[in-house]
């Protein structure tokens, strides 16, 4: 994985939410936080991307290619249950 670009990502996203937090504890205005928090969840969204690329290239593809059919049932298993999860948030 590209675990270098995830974790720099996530590592902005962080100081993102202390920025975050600043911002409420000083009464800063209300759109004004909440435009911040879009650009944190969009963030978020983008790492999430990167990881689930990740994710189906080298392990649903590994699953796939292999010969255990109960490894492949459990990944495909999982994709399924990510993207269920997704729809109910």
């Amino acid at each position: 994985m590209k675990n270098e670009a995830a974790a720099k990502r996530l590592r902005t996203i962080q100081g993102h939410v202390g920025g975050i937090a600043r911002m409420v504890d000083d009464g800063e205005y209300c759109i004004d936080v909440i435009r911040q928090i879009q650009a944190v969840q969009a963030a978020l969204n983008k790492v999430n991307q990167m990881v689930l690329d990740d994710h189906m290239h080298h392990c649903v593809i590994t699953a796939v290619q292999g010969d255990d059919a109960s490894e492949r049932e459990r990944v495909l298993a999982e994709i399924t249950d990510v993207f269920q999860t997704a729809h109910k948030l």
